[in-house]
């Protein structure tokens, strides 16, 4: 079987030191790419060099809401003309959204539409994050609607919430949240839409499974996220693993 990490922050300090041995462990598993997106102007600037030095790695430019406050008026002129210049280098826009536990919703609401414009203008898909913001979400997406659609990343939600997502064209990213009894709502909802807008992610090194709570958490662990997802579906697991690697290839153009 074949996988696509879909969303992990590689090139984060907690990963840094092993990471060859942790991309060796996730190929040696199937996991044959991993997505790695932007979270600040000076880390994007990092990423085609990243992406260029271990194969398998692909890369989206973006400015994270929980890095509001390191933000700078301007930051975001400067992201457009660098994912301009790297066009061809990426598969995304993001990681960018509202979080609804980070200070100034009304500027992150800026950005993020900000962000539309940008993906819109580049015919690149989103990678939106969200924490306690779905009608927000909603809000922005009715003021400037998203044509390429994207990855609702780590989504927890209502079937309502997701198919107000999958209508506007996007996927939704299934981590290690379903590992836990307390998301059955969450997990409900994933069985109830269809397999095509499913992809995979871990988010490493955040979001651990359970199990691991207190460890950073590593891309190999994509599978063991697949594992889970097959354990509430009713297809096989090898139709699972094809559906999902196909739709994580054309939702981002791998």
């Amino acid at each position: 079987m074949r996988f696509i990490d879909t969303h992990c922050h590689l090139d984060f300090d907690e990963l840094r030191d092993q990471l060859p041995q942790h991309l060796a462990d996730a190929q040696a598993l199937g996991v044959e790419r991993c997505v790695v997106p932007g979270v600040t102007l000076a880390q994007c600037r990092t990423l085609p060099a990243f992406a260029q030095q271990y194969p398998g790695v692909k890369i989206a430019f973006g400015l994270h809401p929980y890095f509001m406050a390191q933000h700078k008026a301007g930051d975001m002129a400067q992201l457009a003309e660098l994912a301009h210049q790297h066009y061809s280098e990426l598969v995304a826009i993001g990681e960018c959204g509202i979080d609804a536990m980070v200070e100034d919703i009304a500027a992150q609401q800026q950005l993020f539409i900000e962000h539309i414009a940008l993906a819109n203008a580049l015919g690149l898909p989103l990678i939106v994050h969200h924490r306690k913001s779905h009608h927000l979400l909603a809000a922005a997406f009715k003021q400037l609607p998203p044509q390429n659609g994207g990855v609702i990343h780590a989504f927890s939600g209502s079937l309502q919430d997701a198919n107000t997502y999958l209508k506007l064209g996007f996927k939704l990213g299934v981590g290690g949240t379903i590992s836990y009894p307390r998301a059955a709502k969450t997990r409900t909802t994933l069985t109830q839409v269809p397999l095509d807008s499913l992809v995979l992610e871990t988010d490493a090194p955040s979001m651990p499974l359970a199990g691991y709570q207190g460890q950073p958490n590593v891309p190999k662990r994509v599978v063991e996220v697949f594992e889970h997802l097959c354990a509430m579906r009713e297809e096989s697991p090898q139709d699972i693993a094809e559906v999902i690697y196909k739709t994580s290839q054309e939702i981002l153009s791998l």
